[in-house]
Formats: C-alpha cells, sequence, structure tokens
C-alpha cells in the first residue's frame, strides 16, 4: 500500500506541477488540467490542488509500515 501511495503522489505531482508550469510560461501544455473542460478558469487551482494532494499522500506513505 506504501508503494501504491507513493506512485499516485507521484503522478499527482508531476501533473500539478506541469500544469502550473504551463499557465506560467505557455509552454509544454500535456497536464490533466488542460484536458477537462470543467476545469476552465480554474486550471491554476488545480494545479495547486495537485501539488498539495502529492504532498498528502507522500506523508500518508511515509506514516506506514513498510509493506
Amino acid at each position: 500500500m506504501k508503494r501504491l501511495l507513493e506512485i499516485i503522489g507521484f503522478l499527482a505531482l508531476v501533473q500539478g506541477t506541469g500544469g502550473l508550469a504551463y499557465e506560467l510560461t505557455g509552454k509544454l501544455r500535456w497536464g490533466i488540467t488542460q484536458r477537462w473542460s470543467v476545469l476552465d478558469g480554474y486550471e491554476i487551482y488545480a494545479s495547486i490542488a495537485l501539488i498539495v494532494l502529492a504532498l498528502a499522500l507522500f506523508a500518508a506513505a511515509e506514516s506506514r509500515k513498510p509493506d
């Protein structure tokens, strides 16, 4: 379970930083936040939320016993 939390956290971190980088620079549009039309106008907030989620998942993974 610890490994799964780390993998999901890593994916959330990559998607969050990718979305935030796109919103700030306008280059390399590849994140999931740009693909969902429901997030139009809220891409920065969604990217920040993904980064926070990743940090929470990493903290949860650290608190678990090794498998």
